[in-house]
C-alpha cells in the first residue's frame, strides 16, 4: 500500500533537520531524532518512536497472536487428537514441540534471508507457508502427517515471520521500545483469551478438521502485516581496494566464491556470538525457560478436566491466564521503560514468580478450590506476559544494538532445545504417573532454574548496568549494516555521520 504524505513528511523532516548548523559531535549525539511525527529525513534514517513504528507494531499485534497466539492454544486440540488418533500424551505433544522447534530453529534463516532480500517479502512468504501447513493439517489420516503439517510447515512459515517482525519493531524504537514489545506482544495475550473458547465452539460444531481449515484461512492474513514492511533500497557494496573483485580477480574464483560466500553466511548470522560467553549464558537460561513455558498452555486445560471441571470451566482458565497475560506484558514494558531497575533484574523476578505459580496451579486442583486454581492461573498469567517482552529487549543490553539482528535469531535457534523437549518430557512425566501434577511443577523448576542462572551474567550484581557491549571488529561492519537494511526497510547509509554506529546505542544505523 502507498503512504500519499511522505514527500511531504520528508520535506518537513529535512527542513527540521538542516536548519540550524550542527557540529560533527552533536549530529552524532542525535540520529534518533532525524525524524519526527513517522516522517523520514532525508538520508532515509527510520523515524525513532514515531507515528510508523506503532503501525509496526500494529503489524506485530496480528502476528503475534497467529503465531505464539496460536501455538499457545493448541492445547484445545490435544483430546480430541488423543482420542481421534489412540495415540499417548507424548506423541501427541510432539505435534507443538515440533512446530515451537521449527519456528526456533529456522529463525537465523528468516534473518539471513531478511539480510540478503528485505523483510517485507520473507513474511509474507512466511504467512503463506503457515497457512499452508494448517489446511493440510485439516486432512491428516495419521499422526505423523501432523508432524509434517503443522509441525514443519507452519513452524517453518512461523519462523520467517515472528523474529523479523520483533526486529523490525525493535529498530523503529529506542526510548520506548520495551513498551512497543510489551503491545506487540499483547497480541498472543490476547489470543489465550479469545482462542481457548473459540477454538472449543469450533471443535464441538466443526470437528478438528474444520478447525483447523478455518486457522489456516486465519494466518493468511500475516500477509497484509507483511506488506506494511517499507521493502529494502539495496545499495551496490563498493569495489574492493585496486579494483579487485571479491573472487579473488580471476585464478581460483570458484574457492574465493565460495569462501566469500561463508564470509557472509559468518556475518549475516552473527556466529561470532557462539564464542560470547554472556550471550551463550543468558541463552541458556531462556532454554530453560522455554522448556517450561508451553507446558501449561499444552496440559493446564486437560489437568483441569482430569481434576473433575467441566469442558468451559477448564478453558475458562486458561483464557483468565490469557487476560491476566495481556496486562502483565504491558506493565512490565512500562515498568521497565521507566528505568527505575535494571531490566536483567526484572527478567529475573518475573520468571521466578512465573515459575513458582506453575508450582501451585496443581496443588490447588489437589485441594479442591476452582477459585484457587483461578486465582494462581492470573499470578501465572500476569508473570508469564511480563517476561516476554523483556526477554527480547534485554538482548542488546547483552550483544549492543550492532548484533541485534543475528542474535535474535541464534536466540531463538538454541533456545528451540528446551521448546522441542520440554513439552514431550512433561507428556512422558504425565504417562508414567498419569497426572498432570508432575509435569506441571518440573516446568516451574525449569523456570526458576533458569532464574539462577541469570545471575551469573557478568556484573549482575550491579545497579548501573554493564558497561556498553564493544562491536564487532571493522572487517565486514559496512557489508553488515548493507545487510541489516532488509530488516529495518530502509537504507543501511542513512546515517548522516560515518562514526555515529560506533558511538550510540540508540542510533539506527547500527541496529545491523
Amino acid at each position: 500500500m502507498g503512504w500519499p504524505q511522505r514527500a511531504t513528511g520528508n520535506a518537513m523532516a529535512t527542513a527540521r533537520v538542516e536548519q540550524p548548523a550542527r557540529s560533527p559531535g552533536a549530529e552524532r549525539a542525535t540520529p534518533g531524532a532525524l525524524a519526527q511525527d513517522g516522517a523520514l529525513a532525508q538520508d532515509g534514517a527510520l523515524a525513532q518512536d514515531g507515528a510508523r513504528g506503532w503501525v509496526m507494531v500494529g503489524a506485530l499485534f496480528v502476528c503475534s497472536t497467529l503465531v505464539y497466539g496460536l501455538i499457545r492454544s493448541l492445547g484445545a486440540f490435544f483430546v480430541e487428537f488423543v482420542q481421534y488418533f489412540q495415540e499417548s500424551a507424548q506423541a501427541i505433544s510432539w505435534i507443538t514441540s515440533i512446530g515451537v522447534a521449527t519456528q526456533q530453529l529456522c529463525s537465523p534463516l528468516g534473518t539471513a534471508l531478511c539480510n540478503a532480500y528485505d523483510a517485507q517479502r520473507v513474511v509474507m512468504a512466511g504467512g503463506v507457508l503457515a497457512s499452508l501447513g494448517l489446511i493440510l493439517a485439516s486432512q491428516a489420516r495419521s499422526l505423523p502427517h501432523l508432524y509434517l503439517t503443522m509441525g514443519l510447515t507452519s513452524g517453518l512459515g512461523w519462523s520467517l515471520v515472528f523474529t523479523p517482525m520483533v526486529a523490525t519493531v525493535m529498530a523503529h524504537f529506542t526510548r520506548r521500545r520495551t513498551l512497543a514489545l510489551g503491545v506487540g506482544f499483547t497480541g498472543v495475550g490476547v489470543s489465550s483469551f479469545v482462542f481457548a473458547p473459540l477454538f472449543q465452539y469450533m471443535l464441538d460444531n466443526f470437528g478438528w478438521r474444520g478447525s483447523l481449515l478455518i486457522l489456516g484461512g486465519l494466518s493468511l492474513n500475516i500477509v497484509p502485516c507483511g506488506a506494511l514492511i517499507r521493502p529494502t533500497r539495496k545499495k551496490a557494496p563498493p569495489p574492493k581496494a585496486g579494483g579487485k573483485a571479491d573472487n579473488g580477480g580471476g585464478g581460483g574464483g570458484g574457492a574465493s566464491a565460495f569462501r566469500s560466500l561463508l564470509r557472509r553466511v559468518y556475518r549475516y548470522l552473527e556466529l561470532s556470538l557462539l564464542a560470547h560467553g554472556p550471550f551463550l549464558t543468558y541463552t541458556l537460561a531462556i532454554t530453560f525457560f522455554n522448556a517450561g513455558y508451553f507446558v501449561p498452555y499444552v496440559h493446564l486445560v486437560a489437568h483441569s478436566r482430569q481434576a473433575g471441571y467441566s469442558e468451559y470451566r477448564a478453558a475458562f482458565v486458561m483464557s483468565a491466564t490469557g487476560a491476566a497475560d495481556i496486562v502483565g506484558r504491558v506493565a512490565a514494558g512500562w515498568l521497565t521503560d521507566l528505568g527505575r531497575a535494571r531490566l536483567v533484574h526484572m527478567l529475573t523476578g518475573w520468571t521466578g514468580l512465573t515459575g513458582v505459580f506453575i508450582v501451585l496451579m496443581p496443588l490447588a486442583s489437589v485441594a479442591g478450590s476452582y477459585g484457587l486454581l483461578l486465582g494462581f492461573g492470573l499470578g501465572y498469567g500476569f508473570c508469564a506476559g511480563a517476561l516476554t517482552s523483556l526477554v527480547f529487549a534485554g538482548v542488546p543490553e547483552i550483544v549492543g544494538m550492532g548484533r541485534m539482528v543475528g542474535a535474535l535469531g541464534l536466540l531463538s535457534m538454541l533456545e528451540s532445545v528446551g521448546g522441542l523437549l520440554g513439552p514431550p518430557l512433561a507428556g512422558y512425566l504425565r504417562d508414567r504417573t498419569g497426572s498432570y501434577i508432575t509435569s506441571l511443577v518440573a516446568a516451574g523448576c525449569c523456570f526458576l532454574l533458569g532464574s539462577l542462572i541469570l545471575t551469573t551474567l557478568p556484573h549482575y550484581f550491579s545497579w548501573t548496568g554493564p558497561p556498553p557491549p564493544r562491536p564487532p571488529d571493522g572487517d565486514g561492519q559496512e557489508e553488515r549494516q548493507d545487510a541489516g537494511a532488509g530488516l529495518l526497510g530502509s537504507p543501511a547509509s542513512g546515517s548522516t555521520n560515518g562514526t555515529a554506529s560506533k558511538d550510540s546505542d540508540h542510533s539506527q544505523t547500527c541496529l545491523a
